[in-house]
Parts: structure tokens; sequence; C-alpha cells
């Protein structure tokens, strides 16, 4: 699933991952059926220790994880953008097989990891389906903070009959369902380096989000009154930037709001990291934010796990998650976490906003007395608009859904509630609401 802004237009190009298919489940209510999610995580020594490592070492103390202790392998990677060949060695991490409670339709990975100069990690999903065969080693993308050594890039392999990875998501084929999974990590470094990547967190949300139109609005859940202060930056004032990393503008939302969180917690670029950005240009981090998230393969810089890896790279934790609802939102900013969430609308359907979106990212930074949503949206004309108080009932829909029908009898689709969760190292997330569906 992608973030796009289409800033004044109801149409677009919907996102890489549509969801469940509207023609499959006659649920349109989040009430009549409220779904299933699993989000899982491999993180402490145990975590990483029950896996199978070959070359790696666990690590313990700051950012317990792994890194290369040796490698067992080489490559020659051709790197089909940066248009070079260079040799790398490898290591390799395999989580433990996750069984799930339910058949998901999509999953989603995300990582935490910091990968100097010369080294770059890859991320693959092994999926159990519903009768029992796996999919084999999907490739979920090619990750580096920097884009000097590889041109970050999703790949977007099929699983026929099964299903097929769309950018960052696996999505499950009509009548199949994951019921069980493994993620494998590879460490990269150039052949006669010692530099090592670490990787301290490996994650994913397996879901089965019903096909719903609409639902029904949460009651208020104790964060009234409470506002974050969240920096605020616009993507717009960037339009025209960089094309090369996606032209600003409409299409830099997703780092746009990365940016504005990883800020919030003190974390981002120095003034060295962004002496390549034009000094005539203003908020240069988001130019550096940018860059530093754009996929080649989708060109754009809406890949969500690639705007998680970007906040690792400052040594923030970020999860890639999927909210079943306002309550899980609630609970993070009553515990000081700011959440981008993933939405998308047509003109008319979010007052105030004065635009429709294929696919957009925006900041809640708290809620009103009434309970109404806070938020940093970057599609606004300049710094000094990004604050916007949107409708509880209208936000937390355009949110919440899998998709709607557009006026002209067309399919938008929505994210079902996927957020990114950015906090530091040291801070520990609240409980979740019901540990029969971890959200986080």
């Amino acid at each position: 699933m992608l973030a796009l802004a289409v800033g004044g237009l109801s149409g677009g190009v919907a996102p890489a991952a549509a969801g469940p298919d509207p023609a499959t489940s006659p649920t349109t209510h989040a009430s009549a059926s409220p779904g299933r999610v699993d989000f899982h995580k491999w993180t402490t020594l145990a975590d990483f220790t029950s896996g199978s490592g070959s070359g790696v070492e666990e690590l313990s103390g700051d950012r317990t994880g792994i890194d290369i202790a040796g490698t067992v392998g080489s490559i020659s990677y051709k790197d089909p953008y940066l248009h070079t060949t260079n040799s790398y060695g490898y290591a390799t991490w395999t989580s433990p097989v996750h069984p799930l409670g339910f058949g998901a339709t999509e999953l989603v990975s995300s990582w935490n990891a910091q990968t100097p100069a010369g080294t770059w990690t890859k991320v693959e999903v092994n999926a159990t389906m519903e009768d029992g065969v796996q999919t084999g080693w999907l490739d979920m993308g090619h990750w580096a903070a920097l884009d000097t050594d590889i041109a970050r890039t999703s790949v977007s392999p099929t699983a026929a009959p099964y299903g097929r990875v769309s950018t960052d998501t696996f999505n499950a084929s009509p009548g199949h369902s994951v019921h069980a999974y493994q993620l494998r990590a590879t460490l990269y470094r150039r052949s006669g380096s010692t530099a090592t990547p670490r990787l301290w967190q490996l994650a994913a949300f397996a879901s089965l989000v019903p096909a719903r139109t609409s639902v029904v609005p949460s009651p208020l859940g104790g964060a009234e009154g409470i506002e974050l202060a969240v920096p605020k930056y616009s993507q717009q004032i960037h339009a025209g930037e960089y094309k090369k990393y996606g032209g600003g503008g409409d299409a830099w939302c997703s780092p746009t709001s990365s940016e504005m969180i990883d800020e919030f917690w003190g974390a981002g670029p120095t003034a060295a990291d962004m002496s390549w950005v034009d000094p005539s240009y203003a908020d240069p981090s988001v130019d550096y934010a940018a860059r530093e998230t754009y996929d080649y393969l989708y060109q754009g810089t809406g890949n969500w796990p690639f705007n998680a890896g970007y906040a690792s790279h400052f040594g923030l934790d970020a999860e890639v998650v999927q909210l079943q609802s306002t309550d899980d939102l609630e609970q993070l900013i009553k515990a000081g976490i700011p959440v981008a969430i993933s939405v998308a609308f047509d003109n008319g359907e979010l007052t105030g906003a004065g635009y429709g979106t294929a696919g957009h990212l925006m900041v809640v930074d708290g809620f009103t007395q009434t309970g109404d949503f806070i938020v940093n949206d970057p599609f606004s004309a300049s710094d000094a608009q990004v604050r916007h108080i949107y409708a509880r009932g209208q936000l937390e829909n355009i949110w919440l859904r899998t998709y709607w029908t557009r006026a002209n009898g067309s399919t938008g689709y929505g994210s079902g509630g996927v957020a990114y969760v950015i906090t530091p190292h040291s801070s520990t997330l609240p409980p979740v609401l019901d540990p029969a569906n971890p959200t986080w």
C-alpha cells in the first residue's frame, strides 16, 4: 500500500494494495465484522536466538539485534538504476514460523536497521496458505538508508495462484489466505569490507479486514484535549523540487509526515547530511527525507516500510501497523505518541481539506475537547496552514474503510487503518486494547 496525495482531484491512481475485493464480501460496516489483525515483531535477544542464523551474530545491549559475524556467500549485484555492478558478501537470519489464528488476506513487513556505507538489507516473506502450501520466499524490498551503494527498491514478485507482492504489501488472491509466515533478512556488505548492517527489529502485520464502505464512529476514548507539539511541514512548498525523487508537492506526503514525527522526537538529518540540498529551498529536511525514502521501482516516496526504515536510520523504532479504530489512536496519543495515518477520499468528503486523494499520509497530533482530530496535514499551502481540525466521524471513516464508490461509478480504495508508529528506542508502547488482535 502506498501513499500519493492528489490535490484537488477525486481520482488518481489507486494504491498498489487495494484491500479486500468488495465483490468477495457483503460486509460494509466495521461493527458487523471488525476483522482480525496480528502484528508481530522480533526484537529481543531471545527473539533473535529463536530464529535460524547463517553468518550472523545476536547482539545484546543497546538495540539488541543481529549483524554480520562472517559472510556465508557472495553475489554480484547489478543495480538497474545506478547502473553499477558490485560484489557483496552476505549473511542471513530467518524467523521461526509465526502462526496466525485466522486467514489473513494481506501482510506488510517492516524493519529497523542501520546500514553504514557499503551495506544494505533485503527482507523476504514465506507465507503458508490455507491449503498448507508455501509461497516460497518473496522479496519485500532492498533497503539502505542512503542511495549511494544501491538504489533502494521494491521488487513486487508474484506467487500465483496465491497472491502477489504489490510494492510493499503481500495481497492474497480472492479465495486464498495466509495462515502462517516466516520472515528472512539478508544482510549485505561490500566484498572485502568489515562494515555491517545492524538490524534490531523485524516485524509484520497480517490482517483480515472485511470489505467495508463505512465504519461506525468510535466513542470518545479519553484523549480529548490532548495536542502534541509536532513540527509542521508542508509538502506543497516543495512542488517542483528534485524530480528524480518524485518532484515534491503532491508526491511527498509520506516523507513529510515521517519527518514531522522524527523531528518531534528530536531526530533527523544534520546540516552536513543536508548539504546537497539547494540552499534556497525551505525545510531541507523534507527534501532529505524524500530522497532517503524514494523507491526506484515504484518511482515514489510512499513505500511504507521504507519510511519506517528511514526513521530507524536515526535510531528510532518504527512500525507499520494496521489499527482497528480510533480507540487505538487515542491510546497512543495519551502516551504522547503522534501517529501518521494513511487515508484516501474524494474532494468534499473531508470538510476543510479542499482536495481529494487516492492515498495520503497525515499526522494525528491529538484530539479536541469534543473528540475531533487535530492533524498536521502536509497537503497544505504553507507550514503555517498545516494544522487542521477534521471531524471525527469523517476522518475515522476514510481512514478505516477499504473501498467506496465514487460519483462517476469507479471504485476508490482505502487502507483499512494503516499507520506509522514511530518512537524513541528507549520508550515503551502502551498495552494493546485487544490482545487477541495485537495492533502493535
